[in-house]
This record gives C-alpha cells, structure tokens and sequence, in this order.
C-alpha cells in the first residue's frame, strides 16, 4: 500500500517519528505492523467471521472514530492471532506491541483524536534471554582465510580474474571490520571514506536511531581497508562517490548483498546457520572473554543500556567444566 491508501491517522503517525530521527527500517517496521493491525481491527470489529485480514483491500476509511471503539481486550486478541494463527516468536509480538503502543499514545497524547489510549495497560510478551550464537576463533579465522582467498569467486580450476580478486579484497574488509569492530550491518554499508581518519586509527558511522558514533579501528582493519581502497574502483560523482564499499555495479553496496556475501562464505565454512549480526555477536563474546571490561564493550557496541550488553557476560560450558576441575578439591578424596 501506497501513503495514499492509508488512513491519515497512520501516515501522520508515520511522519510525526520521522520528525524524531527514527531510522529507515524503524519507520517501515511501524509501517508493516500497523497496516497488519488495521486490517485484523477492521475484521474483529465486523464481526464476520468468514473473513481473514487478507480479504481486506483498504483501510483507508479508518478514522478517529473507528480507532475510539478500539479497547484493551481487541488488542488481547489481536496478539492471541499473532500467536495461534501467525505463530509469531515472543520477540516478533513484543516488536509488534511496541509499535501498536506507540501508535495508540500518539493518538492520544499528540494528535489528542482519541479519548483514551486502550494500549497503556497491554503487557508485552515474556522474552526468555537466549545466549548470542557466536564463532570460536578458530572459526573467525577461516571465515576470514575463505573470504580473503576470495573462493566464491574461483572458477573449477581455481583462478580468480582480476576483477573478482577486487571483489575478494572488499569481502575480506567487511568480514574484518564485523569480526574486529562488532559493527551493525547498517553501520557497515554506511561507512563513507572521508570519515575514516588513518592517522587516528577511527571512523565515524551512523549508528542506531541515526546517531553518529565513533568505532576505534585496529591494525587488522586499517590494514584491510587500505588494501581495498587501493584496488577500489573509482567513481568520479553522484551519491555513492564516497561509499567505501562498492557493488559490482560500483553502487554503495546494500545490506542484502553483504548478508548474501557473508552467508555465502559462512557456508563454505559450515556454518550455515549464523549470519552477520553473529559476526557482531561474535566480535563482543570474544573481546569479552579476552578481558574487555563489560562498560568499554557498551560502548564498541553503540548499546544504549548496559543491560543490552550483559548478555555477553555468559561463559560457556567448557569454562564452567574447567572451574570446577581447577577447584582445589577437587582431587582430594577425604581422609580414611
């Protein structure tokens, strides 16, 4: 659906949080979400049972005054739909109840078209906290020889051609700077040249919630980056003329292709089931079982709240295994 095929409730929704900086994705997160909700409103309040929200072609004609007939328990059954019928994770229904929260609390307390805000006493579903999945280092390091050795791109008897090796010197960055720096993928592909300072080892990204942030670089990156640059195509004008990384159509590269790139190489490891944000997770789990005190690692990460980050303060099995064989009693037997 197009702004124009939205109510103007929800469009004016849409552009009050881009007024507040909201990301791109946040705001297309809202978008889907609502649409969905809308659409299940407008079947609920039917009362025709026959029909689902994919039967609803509009929803433009949601007003103030369809949205005041909306209450607590309409919201309750929309998550029991999210639940039962979509079968949605706890993580995807507490994603769409933020956003119906949001939306509900603009109505009431900014746009004041609504009387009461029937989301104020809805409670989010219960996220178990589960440990980041995360590469060993002897994992990091192959993926790192497989992206540098550019496989992907090596013919059946093994050559590379010129132009493929600079594709594999661009592949080799990236996964160092995720592997070294535990970057976004959004912070990643927004990385323009002339916010990197060689001589101070940094650069600067935008971050979560459009937020400028700095991420400190070491010899591995500096290095990566500078043999990219050096093969680098150029491209004398337009927007993308300072997007470090480049597609083969020397277009800034865009998140699908590096989470296709990273995959790709992850699968020749064997490790089809991680992705990129593992790479982030893998880059805070192992700067952290290095010694990187848990508030320095808040900030590598760009984490808003230090309870965000606490979730790589886990150990693993094999390190509890060995605290307690390292325990001193652990061979004593007792005396007879």
């Amino acid at each position: 659906m197009t702004n124009d095929e939205l109510p103007k409730v929800l469009v004016d929704f849409l552009n009050y949080n881009a007024t507040l900086n909201k990301s791109k994705n946040s705001i297309h997160e809202y978008r889907y979400d609502l649409i969905r909700f809308l659409k299940y409103m407008k079947v609920l309040k039917s009362g025709n049972h026959k029909i689902t929200i994919d039967d609803i072609d509009t929803i433009q004609d949601i007003d103030a005054e369809f949205l005041n007939r909306v209450d607590l328990n309409d919201l309750y059954a929309y998550m029991t739909f999210l639940k039962d019928d979509c079968h949605n994770t706890a993580t995807s229904r507490a994603r769409k109840s933020a956003s119906i929260k949001g939306f509900f609390k603009y109505l009431y307390l900014k746009a004041k078209v609504i009387d009461q805000d029937p989301s104020k006493e809805l409670e989010n579903p219960k996220i178990g906290k589960r440990l980041p999945k995360y590469l060993s280092i002897e994992e990091s390091k192959e993926l790192l020889n497989v992206a540098k050795n550019g496989d992907k791109y090596k013919k059946t008897n093994g050559d590379i051609s010129n132009k493929k090796k600079v594709l594999a010197t661009r592949d080799y960055a990236m996964t160092t700077l995720f592997l070294n720096c535990g970057m976004r993928l959004s912070e990643l592909v927004s990385i323009d040249i002339n916010h990197i300072k060689f001589d101070e080892a940094l650069l600067t990204v935008i971050g979560k919630g459009n937020k400028e942030r700095t991420i400190y670089l070491n010899k591995a990156c500096i290095n990566a980056i500078k043999e990219y640059l050096a093969v680098r195509p150029t491209v004398p004008s337009g927007i993308d003329k300072n997007a470090l990384f480049l597609s083969e159509r020397n277009k800034r590269i865009s998140n699908r292709m590096v989470q296709t790139i990273i995959k790709d190489y992850l699968k020749e490891c064997g490790l089809s089931n991680y992705s990129t944000h593992k790479l982030r997770h893998t880059a805070a789990t192992l700067m952290y079982q290095n010694g990187v005190d848990v508030r320095a690692l808040q900030e590598i990460l760009g984490h808003e709240s230090i309870g965000t980050t606490e979730i790589y303060t886990h150990v693993d099995n094999s390190q509890i295994r060995k605290a307690i064989e390292d325990n001193p009693l652990a061979d004593y037997n007792g005396e007879k």
